[in-house]
């Protein structure tokens, strides 16, 4: 069973930093698609970036993001992180890393990113 764990939201004021984790038990996720999404309320879920499996493939960013957070994977701590900078108000929302190996997704619970003065 392939259980999924984001950590490292919480509040921060605008133009601050922070950085979520993505870990696994169960499996390696070295060997999955990684994607980092966050929804909020009344919107639908936005995928905002993703890593490829086994560093073969290019690297996502959605527009709303890119040139301020980077997705990296740590092979060591078989961990995916997302590092977010100069963080907007608008970029309050759970964010979730999703998993996907042989057209199977796996999702975590999510962690609470808020972005506030």
């Amino acid at each position: 069973q392939v259980q999924l764990v984001e950590s490292g939201g919480g509040l921060v004021q605008p133009g601050g930093s922070l950085t979520l984790s993505c870990t696994a038990s169960g499996t390696i996720l070295t060997h999955y698609h990684m994607a980092w999404y966050r929804r909020t309320p009344g919107q639908e879920r936005e995928l905002i970036a993703a890593t490829p499996a086994d560093g073969i493939g290019d690297i996502y960013y959605a527009d709303s993001v890119k040139g301020r957070f980077t997705i990296s994977r740590h092979n060591a701590t078989d961990a995916v992180y997302l590092e977010m900078n100069s963080l907007k108000p608008e970029d309050t929302a759970v964010y979730s890393c999703e998993a996907t190996y042989a057209f199977t997704q796996y999702w975590g619970q999510g962690t609470q990113v808020t972005v506030s003065p």
